[in-house]
């Protein structure tokens, strides 16, 4: 055989992750004789030529909690109840991890699985007919899966292959969103995630009902609105879920920004601002885009794997930012004032803002981490620019300090201070001073992850150093001296033991607490 011939041959031999998956749930099936189907999203994805994602929809004629307890175990996975009244479960089932010709591959195969099974009484037709979008309402036999590519084998009784072509998302009947008011932020997530449009009477059903959205449990509403955000168009979607009367009830605070008007300096009010913050936080995290914009942003390939790393619940760096995005102004029609000389301020809304993203987000259920990542960056996201001295760029005192502040978020908070600054200003904005921030924000990045001195490094000289060479008692004002002499290190000014001690020393006559 020829080397072509080999390869070819490999390449037909070897299967994806999907294929195989697949392959082991007909294997159970068919040893168990049960009539399954394939529905939903994987026959969706394959008539779009889509790659699948690692979920797999299910329907099952019998009882879908003992199967799934009999295919968990011969998969190596788990069980979890999703909606027992509705005969719905979930079987999360690890990957094989068998891929060996590339670490990307091997990653793919070793993500989890998963399978949700729901049981149904009757016929197939029947069970789609009750489902919630045509685009979901489209089946295909386990058993025939591999044929799949025979337009006859697709059951498809809602014309839901008609509303692909269409790209449109068309609920199936007008009880939809009162059998399952999930469904309500479902449609708009599954119109962006396909880029396909909401079918005009699908809108109207979807506006009728939006208030059943307060049945809907707070992690539901989370995963939903946090997978809204995640997906490119953020700022569209919210504005959707706005006029349909879903946003008031996922974040009701930021209603109170609309009509709120801002300083010269913003072309937007709050509202809009806001908006078009969540907008920019999107884009200063993609890249340079062959932009004159987005080209002054500060973006390495490392940088591309630090938005894209998963931080909480699932989801992005790049997603957190958004959501902090959506709060950072929260709380600027409570705090705005109008000084004598008519000057508008916002006096402590960044304070404010951060205990309201933390109590909105406990409510959604989002983790701790979460909370904490969001609350912070809202909280500090004035902090970059307030560093600067007029036109003087920050310090590395200050630098080093803001990093030691911010922490976990603090090249985070670096990117939403551009979102923000590009929302406010807007069509109105100036490339020479837009250049000029960006470079501002680089220099803070630049200095603050390239220090000379890790802020784990070991100390020059410890407390008790500090304690025996000066003469000191204990105190709070040695942790105090302490500080001083991390932040002259990190800014280059001092290098050695008795550097620092004589910084200290200094330091002392000059507050008069020499003992």
């Amino acid at each position: 055989m020829t080397n072509q011939k080999m390869t070819n041959q490999k390449m037909t031999d070897q299967k994806t992750p999907d294929q195989k998956t697949i392959e082991k749930l007909a294997a159970f099936f068919s040893a168990q004789e049960l009539e399954v189907f394939l529905v939903g999203g994987v026959v969706r994805h394959w008539l779009m030529s889509r790659p699948l994602d690692r979920d797999i929809d299910l329907a099952v004629a019998g009882d879908a909690a003992v199967i799934a307890d009999g295919l968990a175990s011969a998969l190596g996975g788990t069980v979890a109840p999703l909606s027992l009244a509705r005969g719905m479960v979930r079987v999360v089932a690890p990957g094989d991890g068998e891929a060996e010709d590339s670490a990307r591959d091997a990653t793919a195969w070793a993500q989890p699985w998963t399978i949700d099974l729901a049981g149904y009484i009757g016929s197939i037709e029947e069970d789609l007919e009750r489902r919630d979008f045509s685009v979901n309402a489209m089946a295909v036999a386990l058993e025939s899966w591999e044929e799949r590519d025979n337009p006859e084998l697709v059951i498809d009784p809602c014309g839901g292959r008609q509303d692909l072509a269409r790209k449109t998302i068309r609920a199936l009947n007008p009880g939809v969103f009162e059998s399952d008011p999930g469904r309500l932020l479902r449609a708009l997530r599954l119109s962006s995630q396909l880029g396909f449009r909401l079918e005009p009477g699908t809108v109207r059903l979807l506006a009728t009902e939006s208030h059943r959205l307060a049945d809907v449990s707070p992690d539901r509403v989370r995963e939903e609105f946090l997978r809204i955000l995640s997906l490119d168009g953020a700022k569209a979607q919210i504005e959707a879920m706005d006029r349909l009367g879903l946003f008031q009830q996922i974040i009701p605070e930021l209603q109170a920004a609309k009509g709120v008007d801002q300083p010269r300096m913003h072309y937007w009010d709050v509202w809009g601002h806001t908006l078009h913050a969540v907008e920019t936080a999107e884009l200063v995290t993609k890249g340079h885009q062959n932009s004159p914009v987005y080209t002054c942003v500060p973006w390495t390939p490392e940088s591309e794997q630090y938005f894209a790393e998963t931080v909480t619940d699932g989801y992005s760096r790049r997603t957190v930012l958004k959501l902090a995005a959506l709060f950072h102004d929260i709380a600027k029609p409570q705090t705005k004032s109008v000084d004598e000389t008519g000057r508008t301020r916002f006096f402590g809304h960044s304070e404010q803002g951060a205990e309201i993203a933390a109590n909105r987000l406990k409510e959604l259920r989002v983790s701790s981490r979460g909370i904490g990542m969001v609350a912070k960056m809202v909280e500090q996201h004035l902090r970059p620019t307030n560093m600067m001295d007029g036109d003087e760029w920050p310090t590395d005192r200050a630098i080093y300090r803001y990093f030691r502040d911010v922490s976990d978020v603090a090249i985070d908070t670096l990117y939403l201070c551009l979102a923000d600054y590009l929302a406010a200003k807007g069509p109105e904005l100036s490339h020479s001073e837009w250049l000029n921030h960006a470079r501002m924000v680089a220099h803070i990045l630049h200095v603050g992850t390239n220090e000379p001195v890790s802020p784990a490094s070991t100390r020059l000289v410890t407390g008790h150093d500090l304690m025996a060479h000066l003469n000191l008692k204990p105190g709070p004002y040695i942790g105090s001296l302490l500080e001083d002499i991390e932040e002259a290190r990190a800014a280059g000014e001092i290098e050695t033991q008795d550097q620092a001690l004589e910084l200290a020393a200094k330091a002392l006559l000059h507050r008069g607490d020499s003992n």
